[in-house]
């Protein structure tokens, strides 16, 4: 695995798998991207959090947890692969995980989650045609 890393950001080529990931974390936040080779090429060692995060978060959103004190924790997980997708990333939730119901909202509301709909409606479509087919056999 290639790494790349800078306040607040970190970012990782996994030769094995062909994929790039990024994650961002801080004092109350920690966010994983998957993301492309233009925007890992683009990503420089020791780069600043604010420059990075205008080129990481053009990824997909894969996982993000929050413990900021303005609310209760909570951790949406946007792609249930996220493990297998950053194994290095050692994300841990501070608080509740919204259900699959509240993060297909999400990502059907915000813009800055668009990367994720064509995903999160599969896993939805799937779902859904799992709980047809249970009441059917019932």
């Amino acid at each position: 695995m290639q790494f790349k890393e800078g306040s607040g950001w970190r970012a990782c080529y996994d030769e094995k798998t062909g994929i790039y990931t990024a994650e961002r974390k801080g004092c109350g936040y920690h966010d994983l991207y998957e993301i492309t080779e233009e925007i890992f090429k683009g990503l420089v060692d020791g780069m600043r959090d604010e420059d990075s995060y205008k080129l990481i978060t053009k990824g997909r959103h894969l996982y993000m947890d929050v413990n900021d004190r303005c609310g209760p924790p909570y951790t949406v997980v946007f792609d249930d692969d996220y493990e297998k997708l950053c194994p290095w990333a050692k994300a841990k939730s501070s608080g509740r995980v919204w259900p699959d119901e509240l993060t297909d909202a999400a990502v059907e509301i915000f813009e800055s989650e668009k990367n994720n709909r064509e995903q999160r409606r599969k896993k939805r479509e799937k779902r859904e045609s799992n709980k047809d087919s249970e009441g059917e056999s019932q």
